[in-house]
């Protein structure tokens, strides 16, 4: 098939969102491979909350410096061929993890899912580039950004379910098998998939590593990822017990809100596909983000009736969501317009990296204020890194 996707028929893009999406979901569901099995593995290795607490932390620096690597080998050997890579990095981890007799087996766990987890981006990416066609990539980035919230929804049921009835050893191979579809699919489906290595720029010179990293938006759109996922890995990680302090909701009320948040930005998500072919890219972010930064400052106040929690938070979810599609398609414009399809694996993984970096420091630096009962102040701090967030965007525009 040409790399011009322009040319590509609606039915191959079809097969080629679909394949790129199912395996996302399953490097999302991998996200939460430890952690709905911590009321099991606590008690099983005597291990208090910090102890249980450092695999993830493994989990994320992995994840974060294996994802810039994983950008050059995916430039060298091609996307296919490291998504493989990095899906059977999923199935070993579910298989350690299901014979684990020690702490560190556990922490080698989380460091096998994290190098798994870190090849996704720079691979789905490439292989949407250079595969669907640009009127359809909107609607891709979409659909790849939620496939990955399916994978976190279905985690926890998945794992538990199988956990309280089989025990977690039996969770954990399930969920090594449960990758093999996955790394099967895309073996099945590689002939359909562009899978070269290109090492020239838009004119044919060769594009070095440094020179990618000598160019101000790439550090932009990193800037960019690093912020706003702090401020995503902050809801995630204390919404609910922000709504519990903030709002004196239950402890299952307040659950449910983090709930709605999530699916409200999977409603962003999807409508945010439509935005991207109406419209420039930052005008987009620029606009969800600031909404939801007001919409965030709001919730700060602690004026906002208890009733009216659960809409402002799926707003919050949804505005968020809106950005995603755009987002994605402000790197591939800033990656594109300077090295061509040669740099797509390096950018969008060095970029990408800012995820990973984000998600790590979200807890370390808002914890100490939650330990504090500042609510009121970590919801302005979100609001904070969300403005942020819309200025990298805008210096991206800007070159």
């Amino acid at each position: 098939m040409s790399t011009d996707a322009s040319l590509a028929p609606p039915r191959q893009d079809a097969y080629v969102i679909a394949l790129v999406g199912f395996a996302h979901s399953v490097s999302h569901f991998f996200h939460l491979l430890l952690p709905p099995l911590f009321p099991w593995l606590m008690p099983e290795f005597g291990l208090d909350f910090v102890g249980i607490g450092s695999t993830m932390t493994v989990f994320f620096l992995v994840s974060g410096v294996g994802q810039a690597l994983a950008g050059l080998a995916v430039d060298r050997f091609g996307p296919v061929r490291v998504l493989a890579a990095g899906i059977s990095c999923f199935v070993a981890a579910g298989a350690l993890l299901a014979q684990a007799s020690s702490f560190a087996e556990l922490i080698v766990v989380a460091a096998l899912a994290g190098l798994g987890n870190s090849v996704f981006h720079p691979c789905d990416f490439t292989i949407l580039n250079r595969n669907v066609s640009q009127p359809r990539l909107g609607h891709a980035f979409s659909v790849h950004g939620l496939s990955g919230n399916l994978g976190w929804a279905a985690a926890p049921i998945f794992m538990t379910t199988i956990a309280a009835h089989s025990g977690w050893r039996v969770a954990a191979l399930a969920a090594g098998l449960l990758a093999v579809p996955a790394l099967l699919l895309i073996i099945a489906g590689r002939h359909h998939l562009v899978d070269e290595s290109r090492h020239s720029g838009p004119k044919g010179a060769p594009v070095s590593t440094l020179e990618i990293l000598k160019v101000r938006p790439v550090w932009m759109c990193f800037a960019f990822f690093f912020l706003l996922t702090m401020a995503f890995g902050t809801f995630q990680n204390f919404g609910a017990p922000l709504m519990n302090g903030l709002y004196g909701m239950s402890v299952a009320g307040a659950a449910a809100t983090l709930s709605i948040y999530l699916l409200g930005g999977a409603a962003g998500i999807l409508v945010g596909g439509f935005l991207t072919q109406s419209a420039r890219q930052d005008r987009i972010i620029a606009s969800a983000l600031g909404a939801a930064a007001l919409a965030v400052l709001l919730l700060a106040s602690g004026w906002v009736p208890a009733g009216a929690v659960v809409a402002l938070m799926a707003a919050i979810g949804f505005f968020t969501g809106l950005a995603g599609p755009s987002r994605d398609l402000l790197v591939r414009r800033a990656a594109a317009a300077r090295f061509g399809q040669a740099a797509f694996g390096r950018v969008y993984g060095f970029v990408y990296s800012g995820l990973d970096s984000g998600l790590a420091l979200a807890p370390l630096v808002f914890g100490g204020l939650m330990d504090k009962g500042s609510f009121g102040a970590v919801l302005i701090g979100i609001a904070v890194l969300q403005a942020a967030a819309i200025g990298t965007a805008m210096s991206v525009e800007r070159g």
